[in-house]
């Protein structure tokens, strides 16, 4: 019998395996790194080591410190959750060498599915379809180069040792071929510490379905059902539904047993998911084993009524799986979007700051899944994902219902969410229909206003002003004599707008150049504005942070600040040539150097941020003048990189 379970992970993810193991009895114990030493996860666990400073190298991937956390607080089984040490061979022996229970499969399973290469060439011995490609042992640039000329295009670059959509590369053409290699390759080394790569022929316009399968040591082996993924952005998963609008049946009966076979030609124990593309005529493809508990398990639970923690521990401890395959039901539809700081309108670019307040929406058939709580700080050290939201329906329109309320009314002030953008993905008709497939997100949505930014309206700036102008405790300054224009200055983004406000009793108006609204303002206290509009009484959720104020409702969210009784102050015009990072991260990469000519959108450094790499480019043509970042370094949002300047050198200046 296991009594204490180490978590080897941060985050949602430990947060909703601590919560199984107390249920279950089991004591529970954390690690952390210094940064997250006042996290949920943290707080939540009957014991905690810390285990090093921030850098997931030093804390979360050191292997060393976690099994020594094991030692010290006397734990007997360790789960990795996902990411981190999860699909980690090594760690898995390490475990075993020290007497710890690892709550996964067994190292040689690991090792073989971890390497997209060999576990494509085991799927094919076991009989289990995959797509056509080019599997080379530690393949060379040439010898990739060459396979290409041979699959075709458009092909895939996939790094051999991953996932999440790093080291992965869409090629259309082959003079594009070798400069996405390179780029493959270094992303490829910095997420996995292993730059091999493979190549596969693209399924066009695919279904990403995967099998949820589980195996116990006595040879036995389930699926329970599927989970249709195909909403991804830059081959990461957005939302994720089961089960799938797509599939029939006879395919969910096919693809269970092909996921059954490969689990079972690598000896497998544990939680795995068998992931599938599937084309337009519904054939299928083995994609990739993932030998952990996904992301997106939540899902599966809710139509299946089954804990898979729980699964795990008893599979670990050297019990039979709790059901056999003809005992699995599917009931009703759930599905599970990804809330993320990040800022879809402005290129999903990563945000990091304070979280001033975070409430999810309580209602029927909802779960929210998260690590964080209002007060925590969003770091650029780790995965920017906040919460999976998850709803359940007895079909899936009552899902999307009350998946798209649940974004709706939960509140999220402080960083920018991509809260919006998932609203409008479920309401979609495509989506609705089922019809969305990988390539949904860059084709039929790629024009929808959460992609684009969205200045704050005249009806949206009044609600801004109707609380800054009243303060945050409800009380006014106005009086009820005849009404006076009063001038309010509000920053939206990089522009300024001026609002004439006059009151008439609980009436007032709001005037930007020759456009009016009025509001009745009803109340106003502990944060939600109560106002009528047009004679439909509403609410608006607000917090004010010194001359900040963060508002929401009917599904929107804006911010803008309070710069009325602030002198102008200059900024740094589009193009100035002053190029800053996008956001707090690591330079791994420098590649102008001063005296270089550029052209506008010419990439300039590779900054890594939350395990991508993002390019900062070029905002003008001209010279580099100066540049101030080093490979290596740790930069901060706004740190200016590269200055460039339309002059000439002085050196290369003819002189009079």
């Amino acid at each position: 019998m296991l009594s204490k379970l180490l978590i080897a992970n941060r985050g949602e993810i430990a947060v909703r395996i601590i919560r199984t193991a107390k249920a279950l009895g089991y004591r529970t114990v954390a690690v952390y790194s210094e940064a997250d030493a006042r996290s949920l996860h943290v707080e939540l666990a009957d014991e905690a080591v810390c285990i090093g400073p921030a850098q997931v190298a030093a804390s979360y991937l050191n292997a060393e410190a976690v099994i020594d956390a094991a030692r010290k607080t006397c734990a007997d089984c360790i789960h990795p959750g996902y990411g981190f040490l999860s699909e980690n061979a090594g760690f898995a022996n390490a475990c075993k060498e020290a007497g710890l229970v690892f709550i996964g499969p067994p190292s040689g399973a690991i090792e073989l599915m971890g390497s997209k290469r060999r576990s494509k060439i085991a799927m094919q011995q076991a009989g289990v379809p995959v797509v056509p490609g080019y599997e080379g042992n530690n393949a060379s640039n040439d010898e990739l180069i060459a396979a290409a000329a041979d699959i075709g295009y458009p092909l895939m670059i996939k790094a051999s040792a991953g996932g999440g959509g790093r080291g992965m590369r869409l090629v259309n053409h082959e003079s594009e071929l070798t400069d996405n290699i390179k780029r493959a390759r270094s992303e490829a080394k910095q997420a996995f510490g292993d730059d091999e790569l493979i190549l596969e022929k693209a399924v066009i316009e695919p279904r990403h379905v995967e099998i949820q399968v589980f195996a116990d040591r006595h040879g036995n082996a389930v699926y329970l059902g599927e989970r249709d993924c195909s909403v991804q952005r830059r081959h990461q998963k957005v939302v994720e539904e089961a089960p799938s609008p797509y599939v029939t049946p006879e395919l969910r009966a096919a693809m269970g047993e092909a996921a059954v076979k490969a689990a079972l030609a690598c000896g497998y124990e544990g939680a795995g998911t068998v992931e599938f593309l599937v084309d337009k005529e519904r054939n299928f493809y083995f994609l990739e084993m993932n030998t952990r508990l996904q992301v997106e398990h939540p899902v599966t639970e809710l139509i299946t009524g089954q804990d898979l923690v729980a699964w795990q521990l008893a599979v670990a401890e050297g019990r039979t799986l709790p059901l056999r395959q003809e005992e699995i039901q599917l009931n009703g539809h759930a599905i599970e979007v990804r809330l993320y700081a990040e800022d879809p309108a402005n290129g999903f670019t990563p945000q990091t700051g304070p979280l001033y307040e975070f409430k999810p929406a309580e209602s029927e058939g909802l779960r929210f899944d998260t690590g964080v709580r209002s007060g925590d700080t969003v770091t650029p050290h780790y995965d920017p994902m906040l919460a999976k939201v998850i709803a359940w329906g007895e079909n899936r329109d009552e899902a999307r219902r009350r998946l798209i309320r649940a974004l709706e009314d939960t509140t999220v002030f402080g960083v920018t969410t991509n809260r919006y953008f998932l609203s409008r993905i479920i309401a979609d008709e495509t989506f609705g229909a089922g019809e969305a497939t990988t390539a949904f997100l860059q084709q039929g949505f790629s024009n929808d206003p959460s992609l684009q930014p969205q200045k704050p309206d005249i009806r949206e700036l009044a609600l801004a002003a109707c609380v800054l102008d009243h303060g945050t405790s409800g009380q006014t300054a106005w009086s009820n004599a005849p009404a006076t224009m009063t001038p309010m200055k509000l920053e939206s983004g990089d522009t300024i707008v001026e609002l004439l406000v006059s009151r008439t009793g609980k009436r007032l108006t709001f005037t930007m150049d020759d456009t009016r609204h009025d509001l009745v303002l009803e109340s106003q206290q502990d944060g939600l504005l109560c106002i009528i509009d047009n004679g439909v009484r509403q609410h608006c959720q607000y917090h004010r942070e010194g001359v900040s104020l963060y508002l929401q409702t009917s599904g929107r969210s804006w911010s803008v600040r309070d710069v009325t009784h602030q002198p102008a102050a200059g900024a740094d015009a589009a193009g100035s040539g002053r190029v800053q990072a996008s956001m707090d991260g690591g330079i791994i990469e420098v590649l102008v150097e001063p005296g270089q000519s550029v052209r506008q959108g010419e990439a300039l450094v590779i900054l890594e941020a939350m395990k991508m790499e993002h390019p900062v480019k070029a905002d003008r043509d001209g010279i580099i003048g100066q540049v101030f970042a080093n490979k290596g370094d740790q930069v901060r949002r706004s740190q200016l990189l590269v200055e460039i300047t339309a002059e000439q050198p002085a050196e290369q200046k003819t002189q009079p």
